[in-house]
């Protein structure tokens, strides 16, 4: 074998997804792409802490390689019902079209349908068209859209403003 002959190697990964802990936070960063989400991956993990929210991770070698955040919202006085908001789904761009997304999305799913969630709902940036058949093809159905106005401080306190114009789907879970 010569320099210029391409070789090739095979790996096999193993990708645990679990909640997130304390040290995962700076590594959902990835390396500093996402540093100006810090303050909001932190709030994410307090109200994970109180039952208000869950980080989901896709898991290699002790990495998140891929995360989902669930916001459960209970209608006022109810033990019963209501949504799971699955938002911020991302996977490192490397390993997207493996699965993981929607092995994510799936365990949210079960987590949601387990405390007694009857509908999950997410977004999807109308540019976004690859999500959108994403979570359709998962059995995912626009209701809706929203002008995706919101702002969040950044790593350096800066207020940062975000216009994403998006599609709300929903999917109704099965509880039995």
């Amino acid at each position: 074998m010569t320099a210029l002959e391409p070789s090739s190697l095979a790996l096999t990964m193993l990708i645990t997804l679990r909640t997130a802990t304390r040290s995962d936070l700076p590594k959902l960063e990835w390396y500093g792409q996402y540093a100006h989400y810090r303050h909001i991956f932190q709030r994410a993990y307090r109200e994970q802490q109180s039952g208000r929210r869950l980080i989901l991770v896709a898991d290699s070698n002790d990495f998140p390689i891929g995360h989902i955040f669930v916001q459960f919202i209970r209608p006022e006085a109810q033990e019963l019902g209501g949504r799971a908001y699955l938002y911020s789904l991302r996977v490192m761009e490397m390993f997207q079209g493996h699965g993981i997304g929607t092995h994510l999305i799936g365990e949210a799913e079960k987590i949601s349908a387990a405390r007694g969630y009857e509908f999950t709902t997410i977004a999807a940036a109308k540019s976004n068209h690859g999500a959108r058949r994403l979570y359709e093809r998962l059995g995912y159905r626009v209701f809706g859209d929203d002008p995706g106005q919101w702002s969040f401080l950044d790593h350096e306190g800066k207020t940062r403003h975000v216009q994403e114009p998006c599609w709300l789907l929903q999917k109704e879970l099965n509880l039995r």
